[in-house]
């Protein structure tokens, strides 16, 4: 009988150690930044340093943009990576980042916005304005293409990169001010979750 229960002991054991390590394995694997990552409802946060590369991007008036000197310039930036055609994960990211600033009131009156496609071969400016208008984007929120190349380096520097549209994951990323770490936030967060996150980033 002890025999029995020892042996059962042990199996319950290995089986909770293997639900952890899958768990908990792609989280450690994808966070090799000077922080790790803390779970919370729904999403993860991390604080991730970043060196941004100096590409030059198109916006949807098909003017280009410095994404180094856009991301340095002074105040808030909330960051994403979207395509036009995607009918998954965009649309849900899109719809949030969408209702953020109603959230913020006038303590986000400073907060600016980019979207990034990573589907730059579809999405041209014309492409990326008619999807701004879908979510009554404002001037606060910016939508970015570029080269194939340009974009997947802006991906390899946020370690997005999936090596396919169709396997990208919902990401967004919040800096209060430049030279200040991107807090880094992975999976479906709320705009009230967004929200919460930049206020603690101002009242830090």
């Amino acid at each position: 009988m002890k025999t029995g229960i020892r042996v059962f002991k042990s199996l319950l054991l290995a089986a909770f150690v293997g639900a952890v390590l899958v768990v908990t394995g792609p989280m450690a694997r994808a966070h090799d930044g000077p922080h790790e990552a803390v779970a919370t409802d729904g999403y993860a946060r991390s604080l991730q340093t970043y060196v941004v590369p100096d590409v030059a991007l198109i916006n949807a008036d098909a003017q280009p943009v410095s994404l180094r000197n856009a991301l340095a310039a002074e105040g808030p930036v909330m960051v994403n990576f979207i395509f036009t055609t995607c009918g998954a994960i965009c649309p849900v990211m899109s719809a949030t980042f969408a209702k953020v600033p109603g959230k913020l009131g006038a303590t986000g009156d400073k907060l600016r916005m980019i979207s990034i496609s990573i589907d730059p071969e579809n999405d041209t400016p014309a492409e990326l304005k008619a999807y701004a208008k879908t979510y009554h984007a404002t001037s606060r929120w910016q939508f970015l293409t570029g080269s194939p190349a340009d974009i997947q380096a802006v991906q390899q520097a946020f370690h997005s990169y999936r090596g396919d549209k169709m396997n990208h994951a919902p990401l967004a990323f919040l800096r209060y001010a430049p030279g200040q770490p991107w807090l880094r936030i992975e999976g479906f967060a709320s705009a009230d979750d967004l929200a919460r996150e930049y206020r603690s980033m101002v009242a830090r």
